[in-house]
């Protein structure tokens, strides 16, 4: 914006908001306040005029009033006022007797009045004097051919307004100063929740305290915003908690493989430096060790690169698949990693709306777990009927105090600490079905081992679209 109110209003802007209210607030009332004395002073001054005009009409002088004026103006003698009245009587060849301060110039209305042409007339003029004179001229009865004027001079009204306007810019000022002052005390009494909000916000941006919490109070829009702060904070606390137990949990995963590495790669470095051979055999022990290693390390690495995703977002675009032909291809997997094992598999068609990658990688650690716990030529039942997949072992199984816990990140149970695995491989598969909207659980099987079901909704038919 440019011009004259370019500058006002960037001063306006540059006020705290507790001024700016009262300022709208105290600018509102006077505004209201003006337009109120406005139409009560035009009001007024009109019922007056109204009432000045009614009590000119309602006056009268008689006939021999008349006379007495008229022949005391032949003899030269000035009649004397008439109440509060000035009196004019006009004849209808122009000539004029006064009774009253000054004379009033006599207009075409009067004459007309005078010669019989208008009833009567009714208008504002100055005398003689300079006062403004409201004037009523109306025929006189009988046989006379004139027309008397009754006059009244405005001031009366005028001292009435003059007090009136007064009055009304006292009240006025009085409104104004007290709208502002009471706007600034409602504003800064309700902004008062805001200040603690500000404070808290600006203590947590400083400090980085997460624990502060504002009090809430009422069901207001303060209040609102004042719960949602708290959540917010608590939110970011849990993350933060969240993220920190990652990073140790992520740490203490990481330093056993790597341990074992450097102990490894050490031993080659110093038989190389020493010129002290490493057997055969256990050099092709010690290269297998590092190999395994490194293997684990990039499965944890790629634990860790899923899980880091947000959980709230999709990682990728959901689209309408079949889960019984993701099953087979998990299926295939898992056969290679447990070659001495027997899949006994049921599959009916099922269609479902997830991401293909993350859902195969969801079922492969699933199916690796029931390999990674099978005894020898042991058998692995997977069954899929109406979206509900199950996957059963015949391995030692989950003690019910151990269960609770088979879906935290990095966890792993006592007996399975000294198998391969980093213990994320059951958190992703939680954490993939439940963006596909479905469940995952385990349990205890009947007989002994593991069974471990997988609910997703769908249909046993593709769209139409498909």
């Amino acid at each position: 914006m440019t011009g004259p109110l370019r500058k006002p209003l960037a001063w306006f802007r540059s006020r705290p908001l507790r001024s700016r209210l009262a300022l709208l607030t105290a600018a509102a009332v006077a505004f209201a306040v003006a337009a109120v004395s406005l139409a009560c002073w035009f009001v007024t001054r009109a019922q007056l005029e109204a009432e000045l005009d009614s009590s000119l009409r309602s006056t009268r002088l008689n006939e021999n009033g008349v006379q007495q004026l008229l022949t005391m103006c032949r003899q030269g003698t000035t009649p004397p006022p008439v109440g509060s009245y000035t009196v004019q009587v006009i004849l209808a060849d122009g000539s004029v007797c006064t009774s009253g301060q000054a004379a009033i110039p006599v207009g075409a209305a009067d004459l007309a009045v005078a010669r019989n042409q208008l009833d009567d007339a009714l208008h504002t003029v100055k005398d003689d004097s300079g006062r403004e004179m409201r004037v009523y001229t109306y025929r006189q009865d009988g046989p006379i051919g004139l027309a008397v004027s009754l006059a009244r001079p405005l001031s009366e009204i005028d001292n009435s307004m003059s007090t009136l306007r007064w009055v009304l810019l006292l009240v006025s000022g009085i409104g104004v100063v007290g709208a502002g002052a009471a706007g600034l005390w409602v504003a800064r009494t309700g902004l008062e929740p805001v200040n603690r909000l500000t404070d808290a916000v600006e203590h947590v941006a400083a400090t980085e305290d997460l624990t502060v919490r504002i009090p809430v109070e009422g069901e207001d829009e303060i209040a609102r915003l004042s719960r949602s702060f708290n959540a917010m904070t608590a939110a970011l606390a849990s993350s933060r908690d969240r993220q920190a137990q990652l990073i140790a949990d992520a740490g203490h995963e990481l330093r056993t493989p790597l341990t074992s590495l450097r102990t490894n790669v050490e031993l080659l470095a110093r038989s190389e430096e020493t010129g002290r051979a490493i057997p055969p055999d256990d050099r092709r022990a010690l290269m297998a060790s590092v190999k395994a290693q490194m293997t684990e390390l990039a499965a944890l690495i790629g634990d860790l690169q899923e899980l880091a995703r947000p959980d709230a977002v999709q990682p990728g675009p959901l689209e309408v698949v079949p889960l019984h032909t993701i099953l087979r291809n998990a299926l295939d997997r898992a056969r290679l990693r447990g070659p001495e094992l027997t899949f006994v598999t049921d599959l009916a068609p099922w269609y479902v709306r997830a991401e293909t990658p993350a859902l195969e990688r969801a079922l492969v650690n699933v199916l690796d777990n029931a390999v990674k716990f099978s005894p020898p030529r042991g058998t692995v039942e997977v069954t899929l009927m109406r979206g509900e997949l199950t996957v059963r072992d015949q391995g030692p199984g989950i003690a019910p105090e151990e269960l609770p816990h088979v879906f935290d990140r990095f966890w792993r149970s006592p007996s399975a600490r000294s198998l391969p695995g980093s213990g994320l491989g059951l958190s992703i598969v939680a954490r993939t079905v439940q963006q596909a909207g479905g469940t995952v659980s385990l349990a205890a099987a009947e007989g002994g081992g593991t069974v471990a079901t997988l609910r997703l909704p769908g249909a046993p038919t593709p769209p139409p679209e498909l």
